[in-house]
């Protein structure tokens, strides 16, 4: 692995905020700690993989980034939250997106088109630069195994995220994704919108012509549009999820705010 500092000309991905490339000469002695999902705990949606859809369509709408190439997204909230986590803790049972399982490792391309090199994010509370605590990222001078299973994650998603774009083109070439907005209403009356993203339109999903049709049910992305198209139905959920994390707090700010009793001493 080559000492390489990923340029941070672009806008960093979502979660990364000191991310190097994975080397010898840099990161020896730099070791792996335990922890847990607090840094999406403020992230209301995350990017997907088409490998995903399914298991992630039980649990969360699947919506699509609006961008020049749209992109699948997993919505974990209405607001600023995620509604998925508690005190650093996933919701037990529900998909975890594999842009997060990844975290906080990467990818990033090299000079060659066709290379990438492992990332970690530096500045994650997890990475230990010195002392016994955590597993290791390099032993004996090479990779530890926690560190090939990281690029093996990390390549495999690699590829997932291609053949994620060449569905995204061909939703973009057939014209089937249309903006939708979303507009709640919590209890307390707060209104919520989600806009921004994008969704295919039945319509004109069924007036897809027949040789389409074969060609995408031969690659498996009829199955990707109804998983899609199932993963709506979520919204309400996410709406009991929000109206339920309000109104908790609001009685935890209730509680705060009632006087203290003192006990009388006889």
């Amino acid at each position: 692995m080559k000492d390489q500092t990923v340029s941070n000309a672009l806008p960093l991905p979502l979660f990364y905020r000191a991310p190097q490339a994975l080397s010898l000469e840099r990161h020896r002695d730099w070791r792996l700690r335990m922890g847990d999902y607090r840094f999406a705990a403020r992230t209301p949606y995350v990017p997907m993989v088409i490998g995903e859809f399914v298991a992630a369509a039980r649990h969360y709408p699947i919506l699509f980034a609006d961008a020049e190439l749209p992109s699948p997204v997993a919505l974990l909230g209405l607001g600023e939250d995620n509604l998925f986590v508690t005190d650093g803790a996933w919701t037990e049972g529900m998909h975890v997106p594999a842009y997060v399982r990844r975290y906080p490792f990467g990818f990033v391309a090299t000079g060659d088109t066709e290379q990438f090199a492992l990332i970690a994010d530096t500045a994650s509370e997890r990475f230990a630069d010195s002392g016994d605590e955590g597993v290791a990222l390099f032993e004996d001078g090479k990779p530890s195994a926690l560190t090939h299973q990281a690029l093996e994650f990390c390549e495999f998603y690699r590829r997932d995220a291609a053949a994620t774009a060449a569905f995204c083109k061909a939703l973009k070439a057939s014209d089937l994704l249309v903006s939708r907005r979303a507009d709640v209403t919590l209890p307390d009356g707060r209104k919520l919108g989600i806009d921004g993203f994008l969704v295919v339109d039945p319509a004109r999903f069924a007036a897809l012509d027949d040789a389409t049709i074969v060609a995408w049910h031969k690659s498996g992305w009829l199955a990707l549009v109804h998983s899609h198209l199932a993963s709506l139905d979520h919204f309400n959920t996410l709406l009991a999820r929000q109206s339920a994390r309000t109104e908790s707090a609001d009685s935890s700010q209730s509680s705060a705010n009632l006087p203290v009793e003192h006990p009388v001493h006889c």
